[in-house]
């Protein structure tokens, strides 16, 4: 009676740690906010009255709190993050400063200056400066140029305007201070002219890493140097303002900065790449029309030499992105905007010039197409497809020399124009690029396999321009996709081969549309009592001239095409068409149908298969669905997920050419499965060689431990037929019992042979249908 128990000790276990982990991260914040809400209803209460206790004890405590967070934050991630460093000694250089100068200076009769509080506030300003810089070092790193313009933009226009709002600091600046009060009042009015401008230029990013981390250490900078340049600016007497707010704001922004350094020391969750704050072409242009006005004002008013300099630097950095701006439209018509490759476009006018040079020597060009592609997109979506291609891009690049030339042409085709190789050197080129690709790819936590079909055409001898060679290789590559052999260099008999199968996909895609794709159904015999419970449909194409087609003739190019989604749909409405018809006549049989691994790809087909059974009346049961042993070895997962959610409808699984897929039997125990086929490769050696015939029975055996039903495939001889029945095999079908016949001739052939239509389904199945 315990165990009903351990389950919710369990659950409540994992539910304190998620509490306990959703804590540990939000503590900060609470603290921090409470603090400060305290602090500032203080403050409000308090009005002008002296409370030296509040002003000193309790100011003080806002400076120390946030760097008692800092430095928690700081342990957990030892010295490995320098900006988390700076920052921790920022916030507690200035909470030493603060200290000083609420119970020392603040309580003296003439409160002295410069003190050593001022030196600490300019350490602080250097450190927190310092600690942006490692940021956007980090960041920054392999951006265009046009972003880090814009940047500098930002900035020299952002400190444009806090020059002349600054006014009679910036003409100390540039007039030369004699005293030491002037030179910290000056230092004091480039420090937070350098902050401000640092923070307008990461504001006008177009690609940083921005998300609530970063928010909080810009937010709070802007709020605490804000703060200080509405001291300034009340101190000189520009502005009249009462001290509380100022106060609210600097431990306000010290907050938000110790919070920042409190979430960079943990793990970092999704992070978008996106302006940091607003519209990233507006700072820029912004920071434009302020320097502007501040050239124009200077004209007609004195402004600082200082604040026209960097007036006259802001129209400078504004247009230099002019001269650029031909040269990135050109690169960009050039590349492929999804990965970065060079384009059709760029591949043309490369290819001229690097065949010219290539004439004594020779080249060749691969061109290059995934395989079943457009199932990806169908299945997973065009986000997924579009990941697929990003990384297909990255790991051929990898592969090639400096002077090769790789493209993407459009879709899942990409080319590559080797420097100089002659045919040896082109196919072991495309072994090694099939290699790569054939490594497994992870999207979206799903681990997909897939392949590319290369087709190879060599310069000059198979064309003499660009042209000519992705034609020849076109032909070539689509040879290597009917031949499967992966890849394939150009001969003269291919341009017979291509004609032929454009045509015959053509001719396909109507076969498709106009039921010229039928099905012929063989009997299924149960060996213990000589019935027919169930057939399997097979399909055929009848061709108009070249008369009926047996899969092997077409269902490689439906696959290439991509049309299998297509194709399993009809075949399936034909399929459940059949057994409604003959459930009329109470004739009531189960009809198995071979799915495609690319179709189990199909994230509606469960659903889809559902509700062509709802609408026909038809028991799940009457459906068995076979999938090929080796689709379920490519990817287990995926497998057990797909056959799962199809289990669910309520129809059958069966595995078929079981015994031919080298790997564990553990699938057996864990998929939901009900049937298996023995590979006709089993059978034929059986009556000769008794370890054969041993492996047969065993497996049967096996079958039957774990409740499955065993069907023999392939079965010619009446002697096999015979031993299968020893073995206790279920089922049995093969040219011996009857070949695949139309639905009409099954029908006639049961009538002939008298067998005995007996129902699979229950009762219940039965009352469903009716």
């Amino acid at each position: 009676m315990g165990d009903p128990v351990r389950p919710k000790a369990q659950h409540m276990t994992k539910s304190a740690l998620a509490a306990a982990v959703r804590w540990h991260a939000s503590w900060p914040a609470w603290l921090l906010g409470s603090l400060l809400a305290a602090y500032t209803v203080g403050l409000l209460l308090k009005g002008d009255a002296e409370s030296e206790l509040f002003d000193n004890v309790a100011a003080t405590l806002t400076r120390w709190l946030p760097a008692i967070v800092c430095w928690l934050a700081l342990l957990r991630v030892g010295r490995r993050r320098g900006e988390m460093i700076l920052a921790t000694a920022g916030i507690t250089v200035n909470a030493v400063a603060d200290s000083y100068f609420y119970f020392v200076v603040h309580n003296s009769g003439a409160p002295p200056f410069p003190s050593p509080a001022d030196a600490g506030y300019l350490v602080f300003y250097t450190l927190m400066l310092g600690a942006l810089g490692v940021l956007v070092h980090r960041q920054l790193r392999g951006l265009p140029r046009t972003v880090l313009l814009d940047c500098a933009v930002g900035a020299s226009g952002t400190a444009t305007l806090l020059v002349v709002m600054l006014g009679p600091l910036a003409e100390s600046a540039t007039d030369g201070p004699e005293t030491l009060g002037g030179t910290i009042v000056t230092a004091y009015a480039v420090l937070d002219i350098l902050l401000a401008a640092a923070l307008a230029g990461l504001a006008t990013s177009r690609g940083l890493f921005v998300g609530r981390r970063w928010m909080l250490l810009v937010t709070g900078l802007a709020v605490f140097t804000g703060a200080d340049i509405t001291y300034f600016l009340t101190d000189s007497g520009a502005l009249s303002l009462p001290r509380a707010p100022l106060e609210i704001a600097w431990a306000g922004g010290l907050a938000l900065i110790a919070l920042w350094v409190h979430a960079s020391g943990r793990p970092e969750g999704a992070r978008s790449r996106a302006p940091l704050a607003g519209s990233a072409l507006l700072m820029p242009g912004l920071a434009t029309a302020a320097g502007l006005a501040v050239l124009i004002l200077g004209t007609r008013t004195h402004v600082s030499t200082l604040a026209v300099v960097l007036a006259a630097l802001t129209m400078t950095l504004a247009t230099v992105p002019l001269a650029f701006r031909q040269r990135v439209l050109r690169h960009q018509a050039r590349t492929d905007e999804l990965t970065g490759l060079p384009n059709r476009r760029a591949l043309y006018s490369e290819a001229t010039v690097r065949l010219a040079a290539a004439s004594g020597t020779g080249t060749a060009l691969l061109l290059m197409d995934l395989d079943r592609f457009k199932e990806v997109n169908d299945s997973l979506g065009h986000d997924v497809g579009d990941r697929l291609l990003i990384q297909v891009g990255l790991r051929l690049t990898r592969q090639l020399g400096p002077g090769d030339l790789l493209s993407r042409l459009g879709g899942d085709e990409f080319a590559v124009l080797l420097a100089r190789a002659d045919p040896d050197d082109a196919v072991i080129t495309a072994i090694v690029l099939r290699a790569a690709i054939a490594e497994t790819f992870m999207l979206e936590g799903i681990a997909l396999q897939t392949n590319v079909s290369i087709g190879i055409a060599c310069y000059p001898d198979q064309g003499d321009d660009l042209g000519g060679l992705l034609r020849k290789a076109d032909m070539a590559m689509y040879k290597a996709k009917s031949s499967r052999t992966g890849y394939h260099v150009y001969t003269s008999a291919d341009d017979s081969d291509f004609g032929t199968r454009l045509r015959t996909l053509h001719e396909l895609r109507v076969a498709i549309k106009t039921d010229q794709l039928v099905l012929h159904y063989q009997p299924k015999l149960e060996l213990t009592t000589g019935e027919v419970r169930g057939v399997e449909a097979l399909v055929r194409w009848n061709h108009p001239y070249r008369g009926l087609l047996q899969p092997g003739d077409f269902l490689s190019l439906v696959e290439e095409a991509g049309l299998m989604h297509e194709m399993t749909h009809v075949l399936l409405a034909q399929a459940l068409d059949q057994a409604a018809v003959w459930m009329l006549r109470q004739i009531r049989l189960s009809i198995s149908v071979n799915l495609s691994p690319s179709s189990l790809l199909d994230a509606a087909l469960p659903e889809r298969i559902a509700s062509m059974l709802e609408a026909r009346g038809l028991p799940a049961s009457v459906l068995i669905l076979e999938i090929t042993e080796e689709y379920l070895m490519q990817d287990y997962d995926l497998a057990r997920a797909s056959l799962t959610r199809l289990r669910a409808t309520g129809v059958r699984i069966s595995i078929d050419d079981f015994g031919t897929g080298y790997s564990s039997l553990a699938y057996l125990r864990d998929l939901p499965i009900d049937e298996l086929k023995l590979d006709r490769s089993f059978l034929t050696p059986m009556q000769d060689d008794p370890r054969a015939a041993a492996l047969v029975a065993s497996t049967i055996d096996l079958a039957h431990s774990l409740d499955l039903r065993m069907v023999a495939e392939g079965v010619e001889t009446a002697d096999a037929l015979s031993e299968l029945s020893l073995f206790g095999c279920d089922q049995a079908q093969g040219y011996f019992i009857s070949r695949p016949v139309p639905a009409g001739e099954l029908a006639a052939w049961l009538t002939a042979r008298g067998a005995s239509f007996r129902t699979e389904e229950t009762e219940e199945d039965v009352h469903a249908a009716t």
